[in-house]
């Protein structure tokens, strides 16, 4: 068995019950346009809403655009979805509040419960992520960023490392690279680096993958998909063995930006914890044995061995005065051959069970 703890939850690999993850990300943007609230007030009301929903960490995104993407950086993001094609422009949009607005929403986060945690994107941001939060994302976009993964690890806290358009081998860089510098608990995540994922390459077959590579380390999902109706896509990457999901986390999925359209809002976390809960309900006990539930059916349901005419003290059981019908108050049928040819040594009425009392 694998398991790690990041804050309040010790994560098994063998617990079905996921670390779920809300990633509000810069999405308080928007929200505080939309709602006139000041961006530490929208953050605050989101973090609320996600811990209502089921969540047991946010998770955002902490950078300085300058120190993150050159004039020449273009988007890799859907267009239609957000027009901006420069990626320098955009996250300028996102990067107003300081380490003290941070601060304040990791206590305000602590003091509901949840974990606040953080992708840093650059070495002044993860110094102080690894003050403040349990545990330290990395994003797709920095696996094979050899010296920041060295700095990361040495701050020695559990890393969530997302492998969108990573191969093997680059995995394995990057774990040997945290490994080589600190003993730290790692999350592999798989992910697509796509906005938005077509279902159909959300290739939820390398969560299989990524367990039978890396067995010793705890599997986990950050998706970009659209949510689906009923979240059935999270929920069948639990059964596949995900153990921590992350997710885009919004209060309004029509709002521009980035991160808005392909978020999951309040009722489909709910949803998605509702579907968690039904699964650890129905898949139950692992080893084969009557529940307390069926004994009745076990002795109603079944059969046994019965007179098909009355028996008086003498006769002989043969195929042509027996029957075998419900229910199992008699002979099992199993023991058929081993009571046909022996005597009745007490009478036994028509259509009534032949009990071991009733043969020599």
């Amino acid at each position: 068995m694998v398991q790690i703890r990041i804050g309040r939850k010790v994560i098994s690999d063998s617990d079905l019950n996921p670390y779920v993850i809300a990633e509000i990300g810069v999405n308080y943007y928007e929200i505080a346009d939309k709602l006139s609230l000041e961006l530490v007030d929208a953050a605050k009301l989101m973090i609320k809403r996600a811990k209502d929903s089921g969540a047991d960490a946010v998770k955002f995104q902490i950078y300085k655009a300058d120190r993150l993407a050159s004039k020449n950086a273009v988007a890799y993001w859907d267009l239609k979805e957000n027009p901006v094609a420069n990626q320098l422009e955009l996250f300028k949009k996102y990067d107003k509040l300081n380490f003290n607005d941070y601060e304040e929403l990791a206590k305000y986060a602590t003091n509901l419960c949840l974990d606040f945690i953080a992708t840093p994107f650059d070495e002044e941001s993860a110094k102080f992520v690894a003050q403040v939060s349990p545990a330290i994302k990395i994003s797709s976009s920095d696996i094979n960023n050899i010296p920041f993964l060295k700095l990361i690890a040495r701050f020695s806290k559990p890393i969530l490392l997302s492998t969108g358009a990573a191969n093997v081998a680059e995995i394995y860089k990057a774990v040997s690279t945290i490994r080589e510098n600190a003993e730290n608990d790692i999350v592999l995540l798989h992910c697509i680096l796509e906005y938005p994922v077509p279902y159909r390459d959300a290739n939820l077959n390398m969560i299989r993958y990524l367990k039978s590579v890396f067995p010793d380390f705890i599997i986990g999902y950050s998706d970009h998909t659209l949510p689906d109706e009923n979240m059935l896509l999270l929920t069948v990457a639990i059964l596949l063995g995900a153990r921590v999901i992350e997710k885009h986390f919004t209060l309004d999925k029509s709002l521009p930006g980035n991160d808005h359209f392909h978020a999951m809002d309040a009722e489909d976390l709910k949803k998605f914890k509702k579907n968690v809960g039904l699964i650890q309900e129905i898949l139950g006990r692992y080893t084969k044995e009557p529940l307390k539930g069926e004994l009745i059916s076990r002795l109603h349901a079944r059969r046994s061995v019965f007179a098909i005419k009355d028996l008086k003290p003498g006769d002989i059981i043969t195929q042509d005065n027996i029957a075998i019908k419900r229910p199992a108050t008699g002979i099992p049928p199993e023991f058929l051959d081993t009571i046909l040819g022996k005597s009745v040594k007490k009478k036994v009425e028509k259509d009534q069970a032949i009990t071991w009392d009733h043969l020599l």
